[in-house]
């Protein structure tokens, strides 16, 4: 059977773009061993004239942050009626914005952590809520623009009212969690393994823990009590089903069993478009599942479709 034409979307400009060129690189790399006829594709302002002139089969979207994961690209593929991989329009909107996608995880009961928005510009001098608390774009991933206020600081970032924040005006601003970092991804209506992040020389899962090779350890299974390991599971699939999501997705939690192994599970975000670089965990989730990274690319290209 005639293996499909895959164009692999990366690069973009938003603030992401290195980490979707090495998303896409490694997943053009995979679907061609997997016998796909694969087109990197740096995604460009003239994007839909590009596809429309190429006319893949499929649209594999390895594009991360603003424009490849908060419907827009989405939409120019339902536009061109192009079939592509991961979540449709409305998931991924609501997906990447942080305040509506808990304002929808709390009503289906999925515990989040108290949080309000706010203009960057009227906390500059006053704490907006009792340290310690993060603040955190509403519109970013990867780690972009995550500043941990601690307990004995005196005033809000400096940043948040300088000119070198590049991250929008609004903020979330959501009460600090401490504990173990988890997460969880979902494929399709499969929800696979529970994995632990370990930070490697870093206070939390930041943009260099995450994508520099040994900036963190992978925990896969993740070693936590059977209880708390099915509830994340559990939640991790609500959370998938709420939001719309289609394809791959993944949600991260934080876990405080510091006092009681029952401990306080919360619900962090959920990722349309999970990183797939050498150093990503979804990947590793998968293997563990006993599916290889040629077999959940094949799985994505075979899922994709339009009105999703």
């Amino acid at each position: 059977m005639k293996k499909k034409h895959v164009a692999v979307l990366m690069g973009g400009f938003s603030s992401e773009r290195p980490v979707s060129l090495s998303s896409g690189t490694a997943c053009a790399d995979a679907l061609e061993a997997e016998g796909y006829r694969v087109t990197r594709v740096d995604v460009d302002r003239d994007i839909a004239r590009v596809l429309g002139d190429l006319k893949p089969d499929v649209a594999f979207n390895a594009l991360h942050g603003p424009y490849g994961e908060d419907g827009t690209i989405q939409g120019v593929l339902e536009y061109l009626a192009i079939p592509y991989t991961h979540s449709g329009v409305l998931a991924s909107a609501l997906a990447m914005d942080k305040d509506l996608a808990k304002t929808i995880a709390r009503a289906a009961g999925i515990p989040v952590a108290p949080s309000r928005i706010v203009n960057r510009f009227e906390i500059a001098d006053t704490h907006p809520m009792e340290p310690p608390y993060v603040v955190k774009p509403v519109n970013e991933g990867s780690s972009f623009g995550v500043v941990i206020v601690r307990e004995d600081q005196s005033h809000p970032p400096q940043i948040l009212g300088s000119d070198e924040w590049g991250y929008g005006e609004k903020v979330m601003v959501e009460r600090y969690v401490a504990g173990r970092e988890l997460t969880c991804a979902v494929m399709g209506e499969k929800v696979l393994g529970v994995c632990e992040i370990v930070p490697v020389g870093h206070s939390f899962y930041d943009y260099d823990s995450k994508y520099v090779p040994g900036g963190s350890k992978h925990e896969c299974p993740a070693k936590i009590s059977p209880n708390i390991y099915q509830k994340i599971q559990t939640l991790s699939l609500t959370a998938h089903e709420v939001l719309g999501c289609r394809g791959v997705s993944r949600s991260d939690f934080r876990y405080d069993d510091r006092f009681s192994e029952e401990g306080e599970l919360v619900w962090l975000e959920l990722n349309t478009q999970p990183g797939m670089t050498p150093t990503s965990l979804v990947p590793d989730i998968a293997v563990e599942a006993g599916i290889g990274f040629g077999g959940l690319l094949s799985w994505m290209v075979e899922d994709a479709s339009c009105s999703r």
